[in-house]
């Protein structure tokens, strides 16, 4: 082969190439137009038209990608009304109770977080357009480093996940601003009641695998006000042994 050949060759390998690149980048462009238009339709029928109102939760609900904290085999149901199942027999929340989740919290944007349960990390991600830090723990150990890893990429630098047990909270980040609880313990722990600042909210689901209620924890005078929001069912809380709280 002449020194013209082989150049010629390369060459049109090149153009190949840039023409492959070009059709990926045209495909993944319109894949994305797709989700947003998806995501845009979720938030208005699934979250506002339900009652939700926090003009930033709307906007959170809208900028995060739901498709990518699901696995991938489901993401074609990303913005479906309904919970998802992850690994380890856990799930990423209805796109409605994370919207009404994140309103009850009332969050101020220099606030900072501890979010009990960071699955997916799709809860953590829509925390981190509202406050200042999330703090978020995770008992199961893949789910803690696939979490970590999707916000990473995301490029979400004021999430911070650790693993271990929620139940204990995140003493020497405390004290916080807002809890969020995304498993059900049958009565609240008592180191998240110590973790939250003087006036924050805690919203954590409570009772028996079989019936428990979303409710809103607000801290005046060292105790807890309890507003109950509606019936739920979330994943129970465990210890390290899978033991329920």
């Amino acid at each position: 082969m002449t020194v013209l050949h082989m150049t010629n060759r390369i060459q049109n390998i090149m153009v190949l190439l840039a023409c492959l690149c070009l059709i990926l980048s045209m495909f993944l462009a319109a894949e994305a137009a797709d989700f947003e238009h998806l995501r845009a339709e979720m938030v208005r029928s699934q979250i506002a038209d339900r009652g939700v109102k926090d003009p930033r939760v709307l906007a959170a609900m809208k900028q995060v990608p739901r498709h990518l904290f699901v696995p991938e085999a489901l993401r074609s149901l990303a913005y479906t009304d309904n919970a998802l199942p992850l690994a380890e027999g856990q799930t990423i929340s209805q796109p409605y109770i994370v919207a009404v989740m994140s309103e009850a919290l009332a969050l101020k944007p220099d606030d900072r977080v501890l979010e009990i349960g960071t699955g997916s990390g799709y809860q953590a991600a829509v925390l981190a357009q509202l406050t200042k830090e999330v703090y978020t723990i995770e008992i199961i150990e893949p789910l803690a480093k696939q979490a970590t890893e999707s916000l990473r990429m995301l490029g979400y630098k004021n999430v911070y996940v650790r693993l271990g047990d929620g139940y204990q909270g995140w003493p020497q980040e405390a004290p916080f601003d807002a809890i969020l609880v995304t498993c059900a313990p049958t009565k609240v722990p008592r180191p998240l009641e110590e973790q939250l600042r003087e006036g924050g909210r805690m919203v954590i689901p409570v009772g028996e695998s079989w019936v428990q209620e979303l409710v809103v924890l607000t801290k005046r005078n060292g105790r807890l006000e309890r507003q109950e929001i509606i019936p739920v069912r979330f994943v129970p809380m465990v210890d390290a042994k899978g033991r329920k709280y």
